[in-house]
């Protein structure tokens, strides 16, 4: 989780829900979330951490390589998107803060999502986009003309409002309430009943930009291939200390670090784990791959 403040009144503070460090373009995920943070100033971070939280602390450490002071709250078991955030208030000033999820990457404009979050006195301001096939796939959020969040939908066909893309800013209050330790979701539990108490409560801010979600292996493929383009990264993207044999073919994959691929292996479409090693001749498509043991997985 992130917590952040703009301008020179106010030190940014910023609360990550860190996930397993994962490449995107030959830069690590949480690498990019940082760095794109501390563009902001946001350069007082603690990351949330639950699964595999080795591989991300092993990376960033104290966070000085990323231009920030990085602390930890670690969530076991997992609390949800509100419990982990009440969990790690004692590490967090008694201040707005940012939240960004681990999972998405995207290029939200944080300054002018404070500003409105402030001018507007929400307790909590959630960045949106206007996109009708991610609010089918994941749920939308009501907003009237105003930008005031008075609801939220589950996915499927009929659906309707903007999608939330995992980044927001909020008031610890937001939090308070929720058991310490317990676990509890933000839309589904502490948002409604926020709502329910005061209209305004919850606010909406439509970004622009892009906006990747990298939360199953499909998205992340398409994720990492959509910014390796834009940044000049060929595909396939091959990881360090990689081995690709002459005659084998990669079309749109992705390969981690020390992966062996065989002669006359084909892969399309493929995401492929660290210290994988592909059989001479095997062919995948539409494939995550790890190695578990002396099995492909």
């Amino acid at each position: 989780m992130l917590t952040a403040g703009l301008g020179t009144r106010l030190q940014p503070l910023s609360l990550v829900r860190a996930k397993p460090a994962v490449p995107i373009a030959g830069r690590p995920l949480i690498a990019r979330i940082l760095r794109g943070l501390a563009d902001y100033g946001v350069r007082d971070v603690v990351l949330n951490l639950h699964h595999l939280p080795q591989t991300i602390t092993a990376l960033v450490g104290d966070g000085c390589e990323f231009g920030a002071r990085v602390r930890y709250s670690w969530e076991s078991p997992v609390l949800g998107s509100a419990g982990g955030p009440r969990k790690a208030l004692p590490l967090l000033p008694d201040d707005d803060f940012f939240i960004i999820n681990g999972d998405t990457l995207s290029d939200v404009d944080l300054h002018a999502l404070a500003t409105q979050h402030r001018e507007s006195g929400a307790i909590v301001t959630m960045a949106v986009v206007d996109s009708r096939s991610l609010v089918e796939r994941y749920g939308g959020v009501i907003t009237d003309s105003r930008g005031i969040v008075y609801g939220f939908v589950p996915r499927g066909p009929t659906a309707a409002g903007y999608h939330f893309v995992g980044v927001q800013m909020a008031h610890p209050s937001a939090f308070a309430r929720v058991p310490f330790g317990e676990r509890a979701e933000s839309t589904r539990d502490v948002y409604r009943a926020l709502i329910a108490e005061r209209r305004g409560s919850i606010g909406a801010f439509l970004a622009k930009g892009q906006f990747w979600d990298v939360g199953t292996p499909a998205d992340y493929l398409d994720a990492t291939l959509s910014v390796g383009a834009a940044e000049g990264v060929s595909s396939p993207q091959i990881g360090q200390h990689s081995r690709v044999a002459k005659g084998a073919r990669l079309t749109s994959t992705v390969l981690w670090d020390d992966v062996e691929v065989g002669e006359g292996a084909s892969l399309d479409r493929c995401v492929v784990a660290d210290k994988v090693k592909i059989p001479a001749g095997a062919t995948f498509r539409n494939c995550a791959i790890i190695q578990s043991g002396d099995n492909l997985v």
